[in-house]
């Protein structure tokens, strides 16, 4: 398994600043603990007091093109707003990612969408890309992970390929870790999980419309 070093501690603004130039070269990063580690704890702390029917299956595509087939994923989700404090939390700490990103890779990143994403054991989310085709929206992928003990015969990992589908990592979903890549460019894959995995899962967006509205809706 190809390992990836682990950044010091850092404040947000110097980890923001590396993760710029780490993206410009690589289009991806892996961060061991990039969010103040109170913040991770009150997001399990919520994401594990929700009740079972504020969940649903996860499907593919959107709008019209939605459909749920478990021979493909079968995690449930819970979008997420900033109701709750540890959401709001995540929230801004999202939008101040975002903004340092545009500073410095001026890549217009309009907006931020994200949900919990719960794994009963023996689901997976077999090979996909994150942007949907034919439309740009979708310019990076986020996956936080809070699963406070994780070992590799536990399963569930994520695995990341290259545009020509060539393997690059494979990364074990340990507690507060965060993966961050280009949308478009990165084939991905949850591997089968052998116990309850808790993520969430986010993508920056630009605005192909002119004026405020999004496009395509989530």
């Amino acid at each position: 398994m190809k390992t990836t070093p682990l950044l010091p501690q850092l404040s947000d603004e110097d980890r923001f600043r590396q993760i710029a130039p780490q993206l410009e070269a690589t289009g991806y990063v892996i961060l061991s603990s990039a969010l103040p580690e109170t913040l991770v704890n009150s997001l399990l702390l919520h994401f594990k007091s929700l009740e079972d029917d504020e969940f649903r299956l996860a499907g593919t595509g959107r709008a019209t093109n939605y459909h749920v087939s478990q021979g493909i994923r079968g995690d449930k989700i819970r979008w997420i707003d900033g109701h709750h404090p540890a959401t709001h939390g995540y929230l801004a700490w999202v939008e101040a990612l975002r903004l340092s990103l545009n500073r410095h890779l001026f890549l217009g990143l309009f907006d931020y969408e994200c949900h919990y994403a719960y794994y009963p054991a023996g689901t997976f989310y077999r090979k996909h890309l994150d942007a949907f085709k034919g439309h740009t929206n979708r310019i990076l992928s986020t996956v936080l992970y809070l699963n406070p003990i994780w070992e590799p015969e536990d399963g569930g990992a994520l695995v990341l390929y290259d545009a020509k589908n060539d393997h690059l990592e494979t990364i074990l979903p340990e507690y507060g870790k965060i993966v961050i890549f280009l949308s478009k460019v990165f084939p991905h894959e949850v591997l089968p999980v052998n116990k309850p995995r808790y993520s969430v899962a986010g993508w920056f967006r630009v605005n192909s419309n002119l004026g405020i509205n999004l496009d395509p809706p989530r």
